[in-house]
């Protein structure tokens, strides 16, 4: 899931290498924290928050073939 919401991210914005996702597991519910530049948030989390969302089911549909529910939140820098 991590890596997966780390390419999605990094094909997002300008600046790449400021992208950082921190994973919390707790059995099979899985956290994500997305963190980018503080220029880059609006095209992470795009207009009414389609972008962010469209992420999240992305996510969503990779953890469910894996028998796992996962979450993302955006982190403010």
């Amino acid at each position: 899931m991590k890596e997966l919401a780390e390419y999605i991210a990094r094909s997002l914005v300008d600046h790449p290498e400021e992208v950082v996702v921190r994973e919390f597991r707790s059995g099979r519910h899985v956290k994500l924290e997305l963190s980018v530049d503080k220029d880059d948030m609006g095209r992470v989390i795009g207009k009414r928050g389609r972008v962010a969302n469209s992420i999240r089911a992305l996510l969503r549909v990779a953890a469910e073939r894996e028998g796992q529910q996962v979450t993302l939140d955006v982190i403010e820098p």
